[in-house]
C-alpha cells in the first residue's frame, strides 16, 4: 500500500508548474504542452511562458536541480509546439467559428477572446498576430478568432511563424543564458520568471501607449 501511494505521489504531474511539467516529460512535454496552449482552447491555462523560461534554463545544468536539457532538442520542439499549435488553432477557428468559444462556461477565456478581438480590430492582422503571442490567454484565443474573422491564411501563416518564432524561441535563450551567467540562478528563478513574463509584455504595453497617444494627439488637432 506503501508503495503504490509512493508511485502515485511520483507520478503526479502539476500541470501548472514548469518544473513539474518537465521533470515528468522533458523536451517532448515543452512541445506538446505549447501546442495545446497556442492550438486548443483547454490549454489556456497552461504555463507558456515561464515553461520556456524554466527550461532554457535547465539546459545549463546549473538549477541544482538534477534535471538537465538539450538546448538543440529543446529549441527545435519549443518551435514546432508553438508554430503547429497556432496554426492548428487558425483552422479550428476557422472550421468551427465561434461555437467552440460559445460552449465554454470560462470568464477568463471569454475575456481573452474579447481582447483578442480588440487587439485585431486596433492593431490590424500582423502587428495583432505578433503581439498576441506575448499575452497569457490571448495567444490561446486570438488563434481560432483569427480563423473565425477570415484572416487570409496566408497573412496569418506568415505572421504568426514570425511571432512564434522570436516568442518561443527568444524566451528559451533568456533562460538559457541568464542560467549560464548567474551563479547559483535556481535561488532565483521564480523572480526571473516574473521579470521575464512582465518584459515580455512590453510590446504589448508599448503599443497600447502609443495608439492613446496618437488618439488624444487626434482629438487635439480635431
Amino acid at each position: 500500500m506503501t508503495t503504490a501511494v509512493h508511485l502515485s505521489s511520483q507520478l503526479a504531474v502539476n500541470v501548472l508548474d514548469a518544473r513539474s511539467l518537465l521533470s515528468a516529460f522533458g523536451v517532448l512535454g515543452v512541445g506538446v504542452v505549447l501546442f495545446a496552449e497556442t492550438g486548443l482552447l483547454i490549454g489556456f491555462f497552461l504555463p507558456g511562458d515561464s515553461l520556456l523560461f524554466t527550461a532554457g534554463l535547465l539546459c545549463t545544468g546549473t538549477a541544482g536541480s538534477g534535471l538537465k536539457l538539450s538546448l538543440a532538442p529543446l529549441l527545435v520542439a519549443a518551435a514546432v509546439g508553438a508554430l503547429a499549435g497556432s496554426q492548428c488553432g487558425y483552422l479550428l477557428g476557422r472550421r468551427a467559428g465561434g461555437t467552440l468559444l460559445a460552449r465554454s462556461r470560462s470568464a477568463r477565456l471569454h475575456e481573452g477572446a474579447r481582447r483578442a478581438e480588440e487587439l485585431l480590430e486596433r492593431y490590424g492582422y500582423a502587428k495583432a498576430i505578433i503581439l498576441a503571442r506575448f499575452v497569457p490567454v490571448v495567444r490561446t484565443v486570438l488563434n481560432p478568432m483569427a480563423g473565425a474573422l477570415r484572416v487570409p491564411v496566408r497573412t496569418f501563416t506568415v505572421w504568426q511563424v514570425t511571432g512564434g518564432l522570436v516568442w518561443s524561441l527568444g524566451l528559451t535563450l533568456a533562460g538559457y543564458a541568464l542560467g549560464s551567467s548567474v551563479p547559483n540562478v535556481d535561488r532565483y528563478l521564480l523572480p526571473m520568471v516574473a521579470v521575464i513574463v512582465g518584459l515580455s509584455l512590453i510590446p504589448v504595453a508599448s503599443e497600447v501607449y502609443r495608439s492613446r497617444r496618437d488618439a488624444k494627439a487626434k482629438e487635439a488637432r480635431g
